[in-house]
């Protein structure tokens, strides 16, 4: 790998089905949180899972925030451009490079998987993005026409509440991506309802993962 592809502390699960899986934990998460949910999610796929290299008061996260729910914007397209050049060396080193390549991202980590798909069109062919919120309040003009998006969200939820996520989804949806919205009646949390919708969309989406 290039040296850009080192950079990240990452995990890397082997795996013979399509499409591969790139996992993005939340605040204080690390490289392994995320594997057994990619586990379920799409079973049998190769996973990149890498661990954020921005400290929070010691909590790992992808990108710099100015208080809870407003972001550093520079930071975050900054530290976007740098997980997308990594994650295209780690595609080639993994030998990953003509599979797709799915974002699985939770609070944190959805909102990194968010700003790839706004910001890197091409890099994820889709994502799911679990408990997220809008990355940019005035994303580029890209398109992303054949491009799916799963959102799991809570309609309690105090850190992503509702009109944000509705934010989130009409950004995509503007752009031209097809997302489906699974809502749930609770907060900042995975529910089983909503993994196994996850899991539903990607067997769905890509036929191989459901073999």
């Amino acid at each position: 790998m290039t040296q850009e592809s080192l950079d990240f502390v990452y995990r890397f699960v082997p795996g013979d089905r399509s499409p591969a899986l790139l996992a993005l934990h939340g605040t204080g998460g690390d490289e392994a949180d995320l594997l057994p949910l990619a586990a379920h999610v799409a079973p049998g796929a190769a996973v990149l899972s890498p661990r954020g290299r921005v400290l929070e008061q010691g909590m790992a996260r992808f990108f710099r925030r100015v208080s809870p729910g407003v972001f550093d914007e520079e930071d975050l397209i900054a530290r976007a451009a740098e997980l997308s050049a990594w994650v295209e060396g780690a595609r080639r080193h993994h030998g990953l490079a003509d599979r797709p390549l799915i974002g699985l991202g939770f609070s944190n980590g959805a909102n990194m998987a968010a700003a790839l798909l706004l910001c890197h069109p091409g890099v994820l062919a889709g994502a799911v993005l679990l408990s997220p919120m809008p990355p940019l309040r005035q994303p580029p003009a890209v398109g992303l026409a054949g491009v799916r998006v799963f959102i799991g969200a809570g309609r309690r939820d105090p850190m992503a509440p509702p009109a944000m996520v509705e934010r989130l989804r009409d950004q995509l949806t503007e752009r031209g991506a097809v997302v489906e919205v699974h809502w749930h009646d609770r907060g900042h949390e995975l529910t089983p309802g909503e993994v196994e919708g996850a899991a539903a969309w990607v067997r769905a989406g890509w036929p191989a993962a459901g073999d």
